[in-house]
């Protein structure tokens, strides 16, 4: 199964953004499941290299790296990332600015779609 994964909110503060990407995490183990996250408005913070969180607490850096390494895709807004004052270097391993063009092309590639 083809699926994309939308995110919208910050990764700390709302289980949204967690929620997401422990479903993306979870569909990407499966044989056959392709997944591709896309990150826009402060959901672009999630890609940010180098994040330190408290002993013990997720890393949303550490998620996303899953889902790449498991041949998963994923994209950070370009204009989110510049609104925010994200460099490209600033990204972490397996994440890619992207853009809405890129974004407008991948439902047509899936066969779902999730929003969180």
């Amino acid at each position: 199964m083809k699926t994309l994964l939308i995110l919208n909110d910050a990764p700390y503060g709302s289980e949204r953004t967690y929620n997401g990407l422990r479903l993306a995490g979870a569909l990407a183990k499966r044989e056959g499941n392709e997944v591709r996250v896309f990150l826009m408005g402060d959901a672009v913070l999630t890609a940010h290299r180098h994040q330190k969180v408290p002993a013990g607490f997720y890393s949303t850096e550490v998620m996303l790296a899953a889902v790449s390494r498991r041949s998963g895709q994923v994209g950070a807004c370009g204009s989110c990332l510049d609104a925010r004052g994200i460099a490209t270097a600033d990204l972490s391993e397996g994440c890619h600015r992207s853009t809405l063009e890129e974004l407008a092309d991948w439902p047509g590639w899936s066969e779902k779609v999730l929003v969180f």
